[in-house]
């Protein structure tokens, strides 16, 4: 009975350290959360987030393009939010629309800095725009 007991303090002790790093890690690397609207403007860095649903054709469709302008602007910082089966995704979404008093509850979207773009004609027509836009207002 003592080594049963040794054994299972010492997985939940593993467990625990298991947590909690993957817990800080998130919070370093900057993956915990949205710390706010304008995120990209608290840093050098500019953020383009893009909200998707996992079974959206019009995300599938739209997906290579935001790839490709990640790997063209490498000094962006692309986030990749699946919000239909992702709560905590979905809730960035919210928050982030809320405050920018956008009005969109469909994906595909893209935000950048304050601008919102939706669906498979505005994003293709407009993001790298936007890109270089926030970019010119960062330097």
């Amino acid at each position: 009975m003592d080594r049963t007991l040794k054994l299972t303090a010492a997985l939940v002790i593993i467990v625990v350290i298991g947590c909690a790093t993957i817990f800080f890690t998130g919070i370093l690397n900057g993956s915990a959360g949205v710390k706010g609207v304008d995120d990209t403007s608290s840093s050098q860095n500019l953020t383009v987030f893009f909200f998707y649903g996992e079974e959206c054709p019009h995300c599938h469709n739209v997906m290579p393009l935001v790839v490709n302008l990640s790997k063209k602007y490498p000094s962006v910082e692309f986030r990749y939010l699946e919000i239909w089966h992702d709560q905590k995704n979905h809730a960035i979404f919210t928050r982030m629309n809320d405050g920018l008093n956008g009005s969109s509850a469909s994906v595909p979207e893209v935000i950048v800095g304050t601008v919102i773009l939706t669906g498979e004609r505005e994003i293709p027509d407009g993001l790298e725009a936007a890109i270089q836009d926030q970019l010119k207002k960062k330097t």
